[in-house]
């Protein structure tokens, strides 16, 4: 059985490197557990979508939410799902510098990233615009 997470939280430490060594653990550890996904990283928030089998992608948040370089996890959506939306990716990257303010207002009262003021649907429907503006960078 798939399924889709989609979760925000807050860098503990928002440096390029720390981000970095997120995704570099992401890419390392998600082929071995069949699990697939993108991060969105913009103003010390992340905002991930990460699917796969029930338990991995269980496994896999339980460790987000115990994991000291996270804080603030919140749970935004959960759904068993028929496909993948993100099955290309081990963990894909929205560059949020290139990304045209008005898709965050599209989305949002201002032009930033905040999921934790609007819904998790609306922030699915976020990461699958910028997937299909090609927002995202690191497709590996």
């Amino acid at each position: 059985m798939l399924v889709r997470l989609l979760y925000a939280s807050r860098a503990v430490d928002p440096s390029a490197g720390a981000i970095d060594a997120i995704l570099a653990q992401s890419r390392q550890f998600n082929p071995l557990t069949g699990i697939t996904g993108i991060l969105c990283y913009g103003g010390g928030i992340f905002l991930q979508a990460i699917e796969g089998g029930r338990m991995p992608v269980s496994d896999l948040y339980g460790h987000i939410q115990r994991d000291t370089r996270h804080k603030d996890v919140v749970l935004l959506h959960y759904e068993e799902i028929s496909e993948r939306r993100f099955g290309g990716w081990t963990m894909g990257q929205v560059n949020m510098s290139k990304i045209n303010t008005s898709i965050l207002l599209k989305y949002a009262e201002r032009p930033e990233l905040d999921p934790y003021s609007v819904s998790g649907k609306v922030s699915l429907a976020l990461l699958e615009e910028l997937m299909a503006t090609a927002s995202i960078i690191g497709r590996a």
